[in-house]
């Protein structure tokens, strides 16, 4: 049900029947033994951004479909929420059969469907409420969040009659007039699920990748008569996905940058932006002070008028209010109101510093015994 930190996403009272989050692919271009959708950004897996996204919208269900490592990301998405739908997607290839195996897995469901990819970390819930709103509001069958870019290559192209959006052309498939549009699909999208199981009947694997493109299922539905639009993102990094390491940094380094505007227009002191991290789960309180070449980790909890650093990096601890750490390594470690730790100094994981207690410099501090 809605709640404050969710509210309803258009003047409709009707919930959202599910989200599906894309999560089959094997990412080649990460290079690496760990699952795209697996790699971190502010803290949270590239997956766990994309669950906590869907789940702002309270959708009635919300499914995962998994192919590659498909035990370490069903694993893993269970743990972010134990109510998620894990749908299977067979040697088929496409986000089209993707979807077409999460409809399955899914059942019989009427209503709105948002589709999103599991590499889009900066794709929020407030910018899929603002999709599906405007989904509903132009009473729409098919919405693609779609954004405009200076230099489009590699993008879908959103491909149109007049105003009314007739279809989506991938890169490869596009002719040279068509590979001049600068309107891009952000691979995100809302179905009315009627339409959307009818359509992908009809998608085969005729194009250059020989996938059953979900894509396809926008010029069905506009050759039907279905009413398809689009919805315009203002920034188009918001949709950006994490392909290799680099965009995975770049993408990072936004998401942190955002992180801490938040908090300062909070009233938390950043001494040096481009020195601290702080990660999304983290919590502060008011009037903290963070020096520069620090980090909050994990999920870190800080009360109010905390002095952290310079220099300190404090992991999955419990900071009291009044404490000061400087020059300090902390690790699931809790800190009592008013105490004082370092220059140089180590907490260790399962440490405990007293209300009002010194730890006194080059000092390492372990659990204790019993423990």
């Amino acid at each position: 049900m809605p709640t404050a930190d969710h509210p309803p996403v258009s003047n409709s009272l009707t919930p959202l029947a599910a989200v599906v989050v894309l999560a089959a692919g094997a990412g080649t271009r990460m290079k690496s033994s760990l699952p795209k959708v697996l790699h971190r950004a502010a803290g949270r897996t590239l997956l766990q951004h994309a669950i906590t996204a869907g789940r702002a919208l309270t959708p009635q269900r919300l499914c995962v479909v998994v192919r590659h490592e498909r035990e370490q990301v069903a694993s893993h998405a269970l743990e972010c929420d134990a109510d998620i739908v894990i749908a299977d997607q067979d040697d088929i290839p496409g986000t089209g059969r993707a979807v077409q195996c999460a409809l399955t897995a899914l059942g019989e469901i009427d209503g709105d469907i948002v589709v999103t990819a599991g590499d889009t970390p900066l794709l929020d819930g407030e910018l899929l409420r603002e999709l599906l709103a405007a989904h509903r509001d132009a009473g729409n069958m098919v919405t693609v969040l779609s954004a405009t870019l200076t230099n489009p290559f590699g993008y879908g192209r959103i491909v149109r009659e007049g105003e009314r959006v007739i279809g989506i052309v991938e890169e490869k498939d596009a002719s040279a007039t068509e590979r001049k549009i600068t309107e891009i699909n952000t691979a995100t999208y809302v179905f009315d699920a009627n339409t959307l199981r009818e359509m992908l009947t009809q998608v085969d694997q005729d194009n250059a990748q020989g996938e059953v493109y979900l894509t396809d299922v926008i010029a069905l539905a506009a050759k039907a008569g279905r009413r398809v639009g689009s919805h315009q993102l203002a920034d188009a990094k918001s949709a950006e996905g994490a392909n290799d390491r680099a965009q995975l940094a770049e993408l990072d380094r936004e998401l942190n940058q955002r992180t801490l505007l938040r908090w300062m227009r909070q009233g938390v002191s950043v001494i040096d932006p481009a020195t601290t991290r702080i990660d999304m789960d983290v919590s502060l309180g008011a009037n903290c002070t963070i020096y520069p070449y620090s980090q909050l980790l994990g999920a870190t909890t800080i009360a109010e008028d905390v002095v952290i650093g310079p220099y300190t990096t404090v992991s999955d601890c419990e900071i009291g209010a009044g404490a000061q750490l400087v020059r300090t390594q902390a690790e699931l470690s809790l800190v009592g109101p008013g105490a004082t730790v370092g220059p140089f100094t180590s907490l260790g994981a399962g440490s405990r510093v007293g209300d009002n207690q010194r730890i006194a410099a080059h000092t390492h501090v372990a659990a204790p015994k019993d423990e």
